[in-house]
């Protein structure tokens, strides 16, 4: 972890910058992609809520909740304990924070939790890397079908998508949220949107979606506005792209070298 210009500190893994926080500004979200899924969290009823994140990062959002919904339960799973241990030693956590790490693959662990979080998960977080990269498995219709099993009654999964200028991998990866959900939107800036970058977009997903037109007042105060895209205009935006599938599905285009220098 490095001292980060916006304050607080960078977490960077492979060359690739992957979370930031700052333990003194827990609300603080530096991040683009991280500001859009703040925006969709903001969106969800007001009060705590119980959340489970796949892929730790620096605990970024499991601090931001902890931050602005007291008394929330969230559960983190995290390949890496040398990571936590890292993070947790240079930020550690806010004191009396209700956040429980399990360590293993996402997808694994999301079968072993327990039984009682089964249709109790108002909140999944799936932001799942390999250094750069988001593996395959964590991206297909068969993976979207288990985390949802977690979700309550009006619960919401937002996913961090990367991708490059062809946005194939996040096409694919929004077509396979619509095979297992009601209601799927994506968030990003309109230029990425375009593929005129690299970057990233924010799936949310559920039965049910929380206030899109608030989440897209969001994004527009954001320094890098953002839209939101739904309905018919996300499956224009899909143009026929076929779901990601156990199968078939590839891991997340790598950045160009040099592209985070």
């Amino acid at each position: 972890m490095r001292f980060s210009g916006a304050g607080g500190w960078q977490l960077v893994v492979d060359g690739t910058p992957q979370s930031h926080v700052d333990p003194e500004r827990p609300e603080l979200l530096v991040y683009e992609y991280v500001q859009q899924m703040g925006h969709a969290i903001d969106a969800l009823p007001p009060g705590p809520i119980t959340a489970v994140h796949l892929g730790a990062g620096a605990f970024t959002l499991p601090r931001y909740i902890d931050a602005t919904r007291r008394g929330s339960r969230q559960q983190v799973i995290e390949l890496e304990p040398l990571l936590v241990e890292l993070v947790r030693e240079v930020a550690p956590l806010p004191r009396g924070a209700s956040v429980r790490v399990r360590y293993g693959d996402a997808r694994e662990q999301l079968g072993r939790l327990p039984a009682g979080l089964r249709g109790a998960v108002d909140l999944v977080v799936v932001d799942v890397f390999s250094g750069s990269q988001t593996p395959a498995h964590v991206t297909t219709v068969e993976f979207h079908a288990l985390a949802r099993e977690l979700l309550a009654p009006g619960g919401m999964v937002v996913v961090n998508i990367a991708d490059d200028r062809t946005l194939a991998f996040a096409k694919r990866q929004l077509a396979a949220l619509l095979e297992v959900h009601a209601e799927v939107a994506a968030l990003a800036d309109p230029g990425m949107l375009k593929g005129r970058r690299f970057g990233n977009v924010v799936a949310i997903a559920g039965a049910t979606l929380p206030d899109l037109d608030e989440i897209g007042r969001g994004l527009r105060r954001d320094p890098l506005p953002g839209k939101v895209v739904a309905g018919a205009e996300l499956r224009r935006f899909l143009g026929g792209a076929l779901p990601a599938r156990d199968a078939d599905a590839t891991p997340s285009p790598a950045p160009d070298r040099g592209i985070f220098g």
